[in-house]
């Protein structure tokens, strides 16, 4: 059987490094913590899984600490987590079952990357990460912040699920501009963006609500014309967004339709095109747009994916779609649909409720 190091970097993780370990230990034969700058009980905690607690000085780059702490594992196969993360009971058999199988021919596993959920616990934002990688390839972690693992050869893609628990933290406002401050230091030094770090640096501005700022460095990214197709798509998405809160609807609609010239629309963009045209009380264009939602196969790539855009979404906003040009039979058919998927939704229940009362008055 393979052997599997886990490697993790940390700081002041003590709020959740203790489930993240407790979820992983029994698929782990060996486990390296590098702790870059505790100041609480991370370290202590991290003692009680091994005995490879290992100091590094933070020096503002994160593929620095990652390699460093791949550089002693000793087993197979090397699995990287953030602190933050579990293996939940159901994954772990499938991770189990594995490593009980692993094929030393394999250079990387690829895994589910579950880091945002609805109120029922169910994922609404997903991608893929390559999670398991064989040691001796020695593939390196690249970029300060928002770092990649560079990896090649025969990579297998599995329906193992990592959670992200970022909502566990307490501390999250500490650290939220800690990774916009790396970008902006590195520019005041005179650094040359990479076409990723400006596509990441513009969604740190995003999320700090620079929106306008944040539109110009995705434009910038796009122009290099060098970035991965799906972070091609996602910054047409994401300074669609930005347009939004900008209120230029003309912009966001170019934004969104400028995605469709990498690849075929995702269920997203159809859908916040969509949207665009109900707020406007444009029923017959939005019902095309959600049509196609709902009708576009994605193929498992290793993109962002949203599965409300492809699922309950388009169809409870085709049922108000065809409520509004007459369409009452479709319009029940879509919010039973809809119903497939989120049977406790607050609006679904309210349109079932409507129909009902509808159906019964007409009767009458």
């Amino acid at each position: 059987m393979s052997t599997i190091t886990l490697c993790m970097i940390v700081k002041n993780e003590e709020e959740v490094l203790h489930q993240c370990l407790n979820s992983v230990k029994a698929i782990c034969d060996e486990i390296i913590i590098v702790d870059t700058g505790s100041t609480d009980n991370t370290k202590e905690i991290a003692k009680k899984f091994t005995d490879k607690v290992i100091d590094f000085p933070w020096i503002n780059n994160f593929s620095a600490a990652r390699n460093f702490a791949f550089s002693h594992a000793t087993m197979d196969y090397i699995l990287w987590l953030d602190a933050d993360d579990i293996l939940l009971k159901e994954e772990l058999q499938k991770f189990k079952t594995l490593k009980n199988n692993l094929d030393i021919s394999v250079d990387a596993f690829s895994m589910i990357y579950h880091t945002a959920f609805d109120e029922y616990g169910n994922p609404t934002f997903s991608f893929r990460r390559n999670r398991l990688v064989k040691r001796v390839n020695n593939f390196q972690w690249i970029g300060p912040v928002h770092e990649y693992l560079e990896v090649g050869g025969n990579i297998i893609t599995t329906d193992i699920a990592i959670t992200h628990r970022k909502n566990d933290k307490s501390n999250l406002s500490i650290q939220s501009d800690r990774n916009l401050k790396i970008y902006e230091n590195r520019l005041e030094k005179g650094e040359e963006f990479t076409p990723r770090d400006l596509f990441y640096y513009a969604n740190e501005l995003k999320d700090h609500a620079q929106y306008q700022k944040s539109s110009f460095y995705y434009q910038k990214f796009l122009a290099t014309k060098k970035g991965w197709v799906e972070d091609e798509i996602r910054a047409c998405i994401n300074m669609a967004e930005c347009y939004r809160n900008l209120g230029n609807t003309e912009l966001e609609k170019q934004s969104l339709v400028m995605s469709i010239f990498y690849d075929v629309p995702r269920p997203e963009v159809s859908c916040r095109l969509g949207d665009i045209y109900k707020n406007k009380r444009n029923f017959r264009k939005a019902l095309t747009w959600y049509r196609l939602a709902i009708e576009i196969e994605e193929e498992d790539h290793q993109g962002f994916k949203q599965e409300a855009f492809a699922t309950w979404y388009p169809n409870l906003q085709l049922c108000v779609c065809y409520w509004e040009i007459g369409d009452i039979k479709k319009a029940i058919e879509h919010n039973n649909k809809a119903k497939t998927y989120r049977p406790n939704d607050a609006k679904v229940k309210s349109n079932e409720e409507f129909f009902q009362n509808y159906e019964k008055n007409n009767k009458e």
